[in-house]
């Protein structure tokens, strides 16, 4: 308590309050920043799984086509399966 005063003493009360009111702003924004990563952390997974997803999607509809054009006997899609070409099975099987 001493050490309160003491600083009042010598920069005064304005600025001693100044201080410790921005002390008290500074936990605040380092709390609600706390939260806000923690959510920005969970969508980030989220994002990832989704984007898993899609990718394991994409795999799956290449190779439904390449299929179906074999068994049907028509040409298939090179364009699109040159652009899934060396892109890896999003999958974990």
């Amino acid at each position: 308590m001493g050490e309160a005063f003491a600083l009042i003493a010598e920069v005064g009360f304005p600025i001693a309050m100044s201080l410790i009111g921005g002390f008290f702003i500074f936990l605040t924004i380092k709390y609600i920043l706390e939260s806000v990563v923690g959510q920005v952390q969970s969508i980030h997974l989220i994002v990832q799984n989704l984007d898993n997803r899609v990718k394991t999607m994409n795999h799956d509809m290449v190779r439904m086509d390449c299929t179906m054009c074999s068994v049907l006997g028509i040409r298939p899609d090179l364009e699109r399966i040159s652009r899934a070409d060396g892109k890896e099975d999003a999958r974990r099987d």
